[in-house]
């Protein structure tokens, strides 16, 4: 077995783990119907997910003070609350995180071998792009479930991981070959990399960002039920959301900047208007719309959350929709 078939074959396989890490969050889900909604939406505390660094057990994202237990967390839920409820949502959580992790190892795996098979930096077209993004995008979302507890983040990104792997080894998949000319100058890993960690970044405050929306309409029709209850409160989402773009913004302009000098190296030129340029900048100009909306009190909560979310529509557009339907300089899809 070469390296270019481990990479297949290892990437084929992680679409199939995501796939069963997505039913086993979606189960977590299901169960949850039967956990009484009492506290969850008001006091932002949820599922035990984990315990902090100094020895908080840590609900739904929100830290506890040491010392307070499940037991405590969840005294005041009514007794007709489903028997065992609590502890089937938390085995199907715990066996969809352990999937994700089983996922991202063979993403990673098939990542590495497809740089081993090429001889460089295995993100010369939209295959190689798509699955190193996504190794990304499960390691933040993994990384995140380690220090803060966002393992409610699970089912939607279990479901973009599944998806985008498999669009790459279905659609966008391409045989090994060698970089164009353009490709070949060290701006090739300094952008690309900025690119891929900002994108992670936009990706989890997106997912977030839809997620907000869900809970806040819950929280203003006081329907916050099922796992829903178990989710932080509105605002703490929103905060968590915030926190993801905030750290992504920089990283994106730094990725324009970079790759107006990566132009002027290849081409001559830093700006030419080509359509991946230009919907780069839009997609810069969203985002820099959502932080502005952000900080500015009439336009915090669900008007920016839409702008987040119209931003990574943005943003993805930007990676597939230019690259399939539009030609220019950057047309490296292969496809």
């Amino acid at each position: 077995m070469n390296p270019e078939q481990l990479s297949s074959i290892a990437l084929v396989t992680s679409v199939v783990v995501y796939m069963l890490a997505m039913f086993a969050h979606a189960a977590e889900w299901a169960s949850a119907r039967g956990v009484a909604p009492a506290g969850a939406s008001t006091r932002t505390r949820g599922e035990l997910v984990g315990v902090g660094a100094r020895g908080e057990t840590v609900f739904g994202g929100v830290e506890a003070p040491a010392g307070t237990g499940a037991a405590d967390a969840v005294a005041d839920d009514p007794a007709d609350e489903a028997p065992g409820s609590r502890q089937r949502v938390e085995q199907f959580g715990r066996i969809g995180v352990s999937l994700t992790v089983v996922g991202f190892l063979l993403s990673l795996v098939g990542v590495l071998a497809r740089g081993v098979a090429a001889g460089r930096a295995p993100w010369g077209n939209m295959f190689e792009f798509t699955t190193t993004a996504m190794v990304f995008v499960v390691a933040a979302y993994l990384l995140m479930v380690w220090k803060a507890g966002i393992r409610w983040l699970g089912l939607p990104l279990t479901l973009l991981a599944a998806v985008a792997n498999g669009l790459a080894v279905t659609v966008f998949y391409v045989a090994v070959a060698p970089l164009v000319p353009a490709l070949h100058s060290v701006w090739f890993v300094i952008h690309i990399v900025a690119a891929a960690i900002s994108g992670a970044a936009f990706n989890v405050g997106g997912l977030m960002s839809i997620l907000y929306l869900v809970k806040k309409r819950a929280e203003d029709r006081g329907t916050v039920r099922g796992y829903l209850a178990l989710l932080p409160t509105a605002r703490r989402i929103d905060l968590l959301t915030y926190r993801f773009h905030a750290f992504a913004f920089p990283l994106w302009t730094f990725t324009v900047a970079a790759g107006a000098v990566w132009a002027e190296y290849a081409w001559g030129r830093y700006w030419g208007w080509d359509p991946k340029e230009t919907w780069a900048l839009v997609t810069w100009v969203i985002y820099a719309c959502y932080l502005h909306a952000r900080s500015t009190a009439g336009w915090r909560g669900s008007k920016a959350a839409a702008i987040a979310i119209l931003g990574l529509a943005s943003f993805w557009f930007n990676f597939v929709g230019i690259n399939l339907l539009v030609s220019g300089l950057h047309s490296y899809a292969g496809v």
